[in-house]
């Protein structure tokens, strides 16, 4: 049987081992191109862009790319009243 040319966020989320959740989170930041079909949530991911995607990160974790999330907070944060982690 050939390789389907789409694939629903079902089919994404499956393939990259996350949820769901996860795989609509990079179709709505536009990480991950996709095209909406007929009604609300009908999403299909063309094959091709799943594979560019998955390229991508390679090419960003071999760069040593960091993702654009917030830093974690220390473990240990100074509170004194003259550190510029001390609340007003």
């Amino acid at each position: 049987m050939p390789t389907p040319r789409f694939l629903t966020l079902d089919d994404v989320a499956e393939i990259l081992n996350v949820s769901w959740s996860q795989a609509y989170a990079l179709v709505r930041r536009r990480e991950l191109i996709a095209i909406q079909i007929g009604g609300r949530g009908q999403w299909r991911v063309e094959t091709d862009e799943l594979e560019r995607f998955i390229e991508q990160k390679y090419a960003e974790a071999r760069a040593g790319a960091v993702p654009d999330e917030p830093a974690a907070a220390p473990a240990e944060a100074d509170t004194t009243a003259g550190s510029p982690t001390a609340r007003a």
